[in-house]
């Protein structure tokens, strides 16, 4: 895969609706969001469900406009059309057995998979190009579900179908870490460096040394405990002020974010969130894409980095304790988690805050 940048939609984009003109951006992969329920099927097209139809006997609809729109993407423009299953409303909390897991996997690849006259087709004869889970809490048994749509494309040969993730950036990720810790296959991962401690806004500029922006620890994870040891690690960021609560960032500043990014192999391109604040924000979409074609930084220096709840290294990126002179951790920088040998007494006015049993950060009290 070159690089590439990818476009989740969810909300439609004027005038009104996504369309097969959205296709016309220079976007190569864009996910349908989203699939909010899948033992009791139920679809959340937001203002796109407006213009679908019930389906006899089923809690799917039916949406002619996107069977057209998924076709014309896919046959003239070369475009990539995934369907993202979870979101935030999701709350089925994964699935009770292996087993009831495998056949839900069965079920959305006959709703979604090759077309099958028999089957319920909410877009008609057209075919996604594969599945991307975006869970936002914890869920159980869903290796069972991933592998098994990873067998079913694996066994299909008429296109190169595409399996991914948006885990968010702390690592281990609590929602989908059972998928990532080597039990699933994925081709992308779609990091969410926003709405986090380790998002875009952490980057420091000219740093050797990146304390909290931690775009090295998934390259390492790519390395080192994917299955898949070719998977590409996508920068998710906001496609506008209002697409996130942190993260978004723009000119010199994400210049720079992507070019440090582009200095590690795992990095596949950029993930934006969500389509319609990218129509709202002339120019981004212009501005990332000229961002990614110029060249990546001087490749960071090389030590050992340990990922948490495992014993596999490798030499990626470099490593420095974020404590003053004194041994006080100062603001912004780790504090404790399992593992941490470094400073735990926070600097005067900010308080060691606890995100996971992994990280504790100083945060401002």
């Amino acid at each position: 895969m070159s690089l590439c940048i990818g476009v989740k939609t969810h909300t439609a984009s004027p005038p009104g609706r996504w369309s097969s003109k959205d296709c016309l951006l220079t976007v190569q992969i864009i996910p349908l969001a989203f699939m909010v329920s899948v033992i009791n099927p139920v679809l959340n097209f937001a203002n796109q469900g407006d213009v679908c139809t019930a389906i006899s006997g089923s809690t799917l609809f039916y949406c002619s406009q996107l069977e057209a729109d998924i076709t014309t993407c896919q046959k003239t423009y070369g475009k990539t059309i995934l369907l993202s299953i979870g979101g935030a409303t999701y709350t089925e909390g994964g699935f009770s057995s292996t087993a009831a897991a495998v056949t839900a996997a069965n079920n959305v690849w006959s709703w979604f998979g090759p077309y099958s006259s028999s089957a319920v087709r909410p877009f008609g004869t057209a075919v996604v190009d594969g599945f991307d889970f975006d869970f936002e809490t914890t869920v159980s048994n869903m290796p069972a579900f991933a592998t098994q749509l990873r067998t079913l494309m694996n066994a299909n040969t008429s296109k190169q179908w595409i399996l991914s993730a948006a885990p968010q950036c702390p690592y281990p990720d609590a929602a989908d870490g059972p998928m990532l810790a080597g039990a699933v296959s994925f081709d992308v991962i779609w990091v969410q460096f926003y709405n986090n401690y380790c998002g875009v806004q952490s980057f420091v500029a000219g740093s050797s040394t990146q304390n909290n922006f931690n775009f090295a620890t998934w390259d390492t994870w790519a390395k080192t405990v994917s299955r898949n040891p070719n998977v590409k690690v996508m920068l998710g960021i906001p496609a506008n002020t209002g697409a996130a609560g942190s993260g978004y960032e723009t000119g010199t500043f994400l210049a720079n974010v992507i070019a440090y990014s582009k200095s590690f192999s795992s990095f596949g391109g950029v993930m934006m969130w969500d389509i319609s604040q990218l129509y709202a924000n002339s120019g981004f979409l212009d501005a990332v894409t000229s961002d990614l074609g110029k060249p990546a930084s001087v490749p960071p220096t090389t030590t050992t980095v340990t990922l948490p709840g495992t014993t596999l290294t490798t030499m990626t990126t470099t490593s420095a304790s974020p404590t003053t002179t004194s041994g006080v951790v100062s603001e912004w920088n780790q504090c404790g988690g399992s593992g941490w040998t470094g400073g735990t007494v926070c600097v005067a006015g900010t308080t060691c805050t606890v995100y996971s049993v992994w990280y504790s950060q100083c945060n401002p009290s």
